[in-house]
């Protein structure tokens, strides 16, 4: 559900198991269980998932960021926020969007702060923008916002003439850090957060990875398992011939070329990505577009691969899924189709792609 973004998951699985291994509970509500009056918060990453590079490296000790004094940022941006507003607490926290840290590290945050966790996000997959999460399709704001680095740094966005400058000035603390930032933004009472929220995604996940480990305790094919129990779609297999990308603005750029494998030997895949995947193209012809979901797998695994991971040689699936109604309505598909991205392409719904495909 990561769509090849969302965070590395080797993070977000150490942040669960570390609570595991403490005795603590992970669990998660209902969204409809919080009452209309509730205060809810948005603790998440914020940054570029791009491979660290030895410049990069070299500008982090010219600036004096060498030691590590915060482990969790995600609990002390929630602890900042709280004190910005002058709240005794938060009721609830919402994770913003779904992958392999930016949805198990709100989950640790809350238990940390012994908080419920809902049930849901505000994206239905990982996206690489703030504000595209479906809290902005309502007109909720964003900030204010509150940036939390490892090296200590604190900083709140208290005030943004729009959305797009509120990422900017999120991501901003990113690309000075030269690290993903933890941050907590879209303070909401528990009324709006029920119109925005997508919800039962938490569940969705964890049955998804259950499917995983249990067909491949039975030998069976995770991926194919996945595809028939989840309303997902197999569009490509193959080994990857070539990556290119670009750590620029705080996001990473580049795109992935698979060369077709078993029932796609002579077939060939490009997936463009900003963090996540987002353009596809079949053999030179459009496929598969956002906001409907691309997500990249192991073949023999079924594990989720990020973009940050993704290398020459591996031999992976693609997968497909319809996005959330929220992100079929033109507001919706202008906030994160190809258009957002600056294609001049008009989004055209998988299961359309795939129509035309059989024909």
């Amino acid at each position: 559900m990561g769509t090849g973004g969302g965070g590395p998951q080797q993070v977000g699985q150490r942040y669960l198991l570390e609570k595991i291994r403490e005795g603590k509970s992970i669990s998660w509500v209902d969204p409809n269980s919080i009452p209309d009056d509730a205060l809810t918060c948005v603790p998440m990453f914020m940054g570029s998932i791009a491979p660290a590079v030895p410049e990069t490296k070299i500008k982090m000790q010219e600036r004096g960021l060498v030691d590590v004094v915060i482990d969790r940022e995600l609990v002390i941006a929630v602890e900042e926020m709280k004190n910005y507003l002058g709240v005794d607490k938060f009721d609830a926290i919402v994770p913003f969007e779904l992958g392999g840290i930016n949805t198990p590290a709100p989950v640790d945050a809350a238990v940390h702060l012994d908080i419920p966790v809902v049930d849901g996000d505000y994206c239905g997959r990982a996206l690489p923008e703030m504000c595209q999460a479906t809290t902005v399709l309502y007109g909720y704001k964003l900030e204010p916002v509150v940036s939390v680095d490892r090296w200590g740094n604190v900083l709140t966005i208290n005030k943004a003439v729009n959305n797009a400058m509120v990422e900017a000035l999120g991501k901003s603390a990113s690309t000075t850090a030269f690290v993903i930032v933890g941050q907590c933004a879209m303070v909401l009472k528990g009324s709006e957060m029920k119109k925005a929220i997508i919800p039962g995604t938490l569940t969705k996940c964890f049955e998804i990875g259950k499917c995983i480990r249990e067909a491949r305790e039975q030998g069976k094919n995770p991926v194919r398992e996945v595809v028939n129990n989840f309303d997902g779609h197999l569009l490509f297999e193959g080994v990857v011939t070539d990556k290119t990308w670009e750590d620029r603005d705080g996001y990473l750029f580049g795109y992935t070329t698979i060369k077709g494998e078993r029932d796609y030997a002579n077939d060939t895949y490009k997936i463009w990505y900003k963090n996540e995947n987002h353009i596809t193209w079949l053999n030179g012809e459009l496929d598969v577009l956002s906001p409907d979901l691309i997500i990249v797998v192991d073949s023999t695994t079924g594990e989720p691969i990020t973009n940050t991971d993704l290398v020459e040689g591996m031999d992976i699936s693609v997968i497909g899924m319809r996005c959330d109604d929220q992100y079929r309505t033109p507001e919706g598909i202008d906030l994160v189709g190809p258009k957002h991205y600056g294609f001049d392409i008009e989004f055209t719904p998988i299961e359309d792609v795939l129509t035309s495909r059989k024909r």
